[in-house]
Order: structure tokens, then C-alpha cells, then sequence
């Protein structure tokens, strides 16, 4: 009887984890609190400045502030922020599986860090972003229909390290 009680203190021990899981996470009720590193201190630019003038910023480390427009439904690996009815979006790309965002952000306001980056797409990588993106979102597209736009061969993006959402 006493092995029993040692390998049920043996599953149930290592087992049962404490750690949310991913999908845990994604489906948070409340968003709010601090995600990633620690961010430095600073008064956060807004997205409006930093696209109009996006050379001053590439690659460097931006603090930012804006709302939460959309959020990637699979992973949380990314928020879209805005300056709602100014300028935007931006999106803000974290590693997936390090920091997920809950779906449940949006609409928040968040203050993010991270190196502001433009990524350049080739044809195929624009046609292969925006069927990514709608097949996220349960949208199936077929890449023969896709019309491309000048805007959609680059991205301006901050691959975030730590953010704030309130």
C-alpha cells in the first residue's frame, strides 16, 4: 500500500503544474499588468511620432504608447496599438510562448519597449503575410486573389521585450 501512496505523491506532484498554460494565458479575463522585462523609465512617445519620422527610430530601443487594437487569437504573440484616430497601427511582436497576450487586451490602453524594426517583403512574402494573418482569424484566402498595395511590402513593428497593459 505504501507504494501506491508514493506513486500517486509522484504524479500528482509532478504532474500538476502551477504554470498556466499557453492557451491559459491567451483567455485571461484581465489583462492588466506587466508583461515581459522590466521597462525602463521614461515618458512613452507616441505612435504618431514615431511614424512620421520612422528613420529617427529604426533600430533602437523605443518606448511607446498607444491602445490595443488587435491581438494575434492564436498564440498572443503580437499586439496591433494605435493612437486610436491618429496614426497606426503598429504592430508589436514578442518571442511566441515567452510573453502571450490575452485576447482579452484589447481595447487597452499599453505602453510597450522594444527595438523598432522595418520588415521589407518580397512579393511572395507579402502575399504569404496577409494569408498568414487572415487564416489566424479562421479567414481562408486564396493567394491568386490578393491584391497587392505599395504599404504592404514592408511592416514597421517593435519586437517588444516588456510591456504594460492598463
Amino acid at each position: 500500500m505504501n507504494i501506491f501512496k508514493l506513486y500517486l505523491f509522484i504524479i500528482l506532484f509532478f504532474g500538476c503544474s502551477n504554470q498556466p498554460s499557453e492557451l491559459d494565458l491567451l483567455n485571461k479575463e484581465y489583462p492588466q499588468g506587466n508583461y515581459g522585462n522590466s521597462m525602463q523609465k521614461g515618458i512613452p512617445n507616441r505612435i504618431h511620432e514615431v511614424l512620421k519620422n520612422p528613420d529617427k527610430y529604426l533600430n533602437k530601443n523605443v518606448l511607446v504608447s498607444g491602445v490595443i487594437d488587435d491581438v494575434c487569437p492564436m498564440r498572443g504573440c503580437w499586439i496591433q496599438i494605435s493612437d486610436k484616430n491618429q496614426t497606426g497601427p503598429i504592430r508589436v511582436k514578442v518571442t511566441d510562448g515567452e510573453i502571450v497576450f490575452p485576447l482579452s487586451a484589447k481595447n487597452h490602453n499599453v505602453t510597450v519597449q522594444g527595438t523598432f524594426v522595418r520588415l521589407d517583403l518580397s512579393k511572395d512574402q507579402a502575399i504569404n503575410w496577409k494569408v498568414h494573418l487572415a487564416k489566424e482569424k479562421g479567414v481562408e484566402l486564396d493567394p491568386n486573389d490578393i491584391v497587392l498595395q505599395k504599404e504592404d511590402y514592408y511592416e514597421y513593428r517593435i519586437n517588444c521585450t516588456g510591456a504594460k497593459v492598463l
